[in-house]
């Protein structure tokens, strides 16, 4: 537990809700998204993913403090386990939910960024959205070459646009003065 004392309570709340909203989205925009990715033999996830890793880089960036995107997505994780929601994979989703965060956590501090600027969120997107598309094809699919190079590259544009959807949002809320200034980088 000394790894959360670094996060307020408000910090707390705003990660729980950034989990919860990524998991609540999913069951609305999978659906949707294997209209389209069926034909294409490649997963779901990977069209959609954007839309639901988004709310990870969004924990990211409300709080603008490291491990908040892990700490989201690891809440998210057990939410899944929990609830048995669209999108478990059992025990696996300990792996599947967590490790797109670390992703974006670790992306953060490779570029020394707080989900501060346009190109940070939308690396951190496309991070997570690879990531998570690398463990389940990993997990499940074990998808062919080409499928999974198109695969990839979907998960890639969908998450970087997640993303950008993401900077949009926290941009708005820093105009708005919901949130403080943009975080500092380190």
């Amino acid at each position: 537990m000394k790894a959360l004392r670094r996060f307020a309570v408000k910090d707390l709340l705003l990660i729980a809700a950034m989990a919860a909203l990524g998991i609540a989205i999913k069951p609305v925009v999978v659906p949707l998204a294997h209209l389209v990715s069926t034909p294409l033999l490649i997963p779901g996830g990977a069209l959609a993913g954007g839309l639901y890793m988004m709310w990870l880089v969004m924990a990211a960036g409300l709080t603008g403090k490291r491990g908040a995107a892990t700490l989201a997505a690891v809440v998210q994780a057990i939410l899944v386990l929990i609830t048995g929601v669209v999108g478990s994979h059992g025990v696996m989703s300990l792996l599947s939910y967590s490790l797109p965060g670390l992703a974006i956590d670790g992306t953060l501090l490779l570029l020394r960024h707080r989900c501060c600027c346009r190109p940070c969120c939308f690396a951190a997107g496309i991070a997570a959205n690879l990531t998570g598309t690398v463990i389940t094809n990993l997990i499940f699919f074990r998808l062919p070459l080409i499928p999974l190079l198109l695969s990839l590259a979907v998960a890639a544009l969908s998450g970087g646009l997640g993303g950008l959807l993401s900077w949009q949002l926290l941009k708005g809320l820093r105009r708005y003065g919901v949130l403080g200034e943009t975080p500092r980088l380190s």
